[in-house]
């Protein structure tokens, strides 16, 4: 089996390396407008070789898309209409609802699969790609009812050879829940980093003092700002939304410091434990 990756980052980098090391394709192809990294991933051997679009994709079984999601809505189309009758080409992108609007009259709609890897790091590029990456991870499927069977078949296979379980969702609802468990965790990071940025002007401060807590808070502020300003763009309303339930509990906490009730406080901080017992209820299934 052939496999195109469009896209040679952290998620396209990282499937090509796994499906590659599970004999799951015979060939990778990689596409990629950053030259630089298409050549990494060459290097890296993430690929077999660089083609154009075009001609990668009239050769792939598997298309995988990989790029930013402004670019998966612009790309998708074009590639269903260009892809070989017998391909199925499968999107990677953090929101769902205007990448499947994209195609969703499209008349080879069926060889399409809506697919979100719950799955990353902050780190970006060919050389962030590593094996393992998805293993024991869930993977959101939108819209399974509008692939065709077959095309279905061929992306949950190979989810399952990366180890992934399916969830399936709407757009509607996906680009809800992602506003609230990932896309929120990142403002927050990006934030959290600009106001110890903004305040901090000794950056050694931040460097004698800032210890693991610190590190694992503002971790995400690393991430791509070309993969995260498209993502928030296309799921601004969530977002918004998310952003005004998050500033509500941050001045509901604000309140109980500037009055001095740290009773509240620690009522507050004893409600956010629950999160422990959802998180390992998680790791649990």
């Amino acid at each position: 089996m052939k496999l195109t990756v469009i896209g040679l980052g952290l998620i396209g980098g990282s499937i090509a390396k796994d499906l590659r090391h599970h004999s799951f394709v015979s060939r990778i192809m990689g596409v990629d407008l950053d030259n630089h990294h298409a050549e990494q991933a060459k290097t890296l051997g993430l690929v077999d070789g660089l083609e154009t679009m075009g001609k990668s994709i009239e050769q792939a079984d598997i298309i995988v898309l990989s790029t930013p999601v402004n670019a998966i809505a612009q790309l998708l189309p074009v590639i269903l209409t260009e892809m070989a009758p017998s391909s199925v080409v499968v999107d990677m992108g953090s929101t769902k609802q205007l990448i499947c609007q994209s195609v969703e009259k499209h008349s080879r709609r069926l060889h399409f699969v809506a697919s979100h890897p719950m799955a990353g790091t902050e780190n970006s590029g060919p050389e962030a790609a590593c094996l393992n990456l998805f293993n024991g991870k869930p993977v959101v499927i939108c819209e399974h009812e509008k692939s065709g069977a077959r095309e279905f078949g061929v992306i949950k296979e190979m989810f399952g050879v990366l180890g992934m379980r399916l969830i399936f969702m709407s757009p509607e609802e996906h680009d809800l829940h992602a506003a609230y468990v990932s896309h929120l965790s990142h403002i927050s990071s990006f934030v959290l980093a600009n106001t110890v940025l903004d305040i901090e002007k000794n950056n050694s401060a931040i460097f004698d003092l800032a210890s693991g807590g610190f590190e694992s808070t503002v971790r995400l502020a690393k991430s791509s700002p070309k993969m995260w300003a498209p993502i928030f763009e296309q799921n601004k309303k969530h977002i918004s939304d998310a952003l005004s339930a998050y500033i509500s509990h941050l001045q509901a906490f604000k309140k109980t410091i500037d009055d001095g009730h740290f009773a509240n406080a620690a009522k507050l901080m004893e409600q956010a434990n629950e999160i422990r017992r959802v998180l390992l209820n998680m790791a649990r299934k």
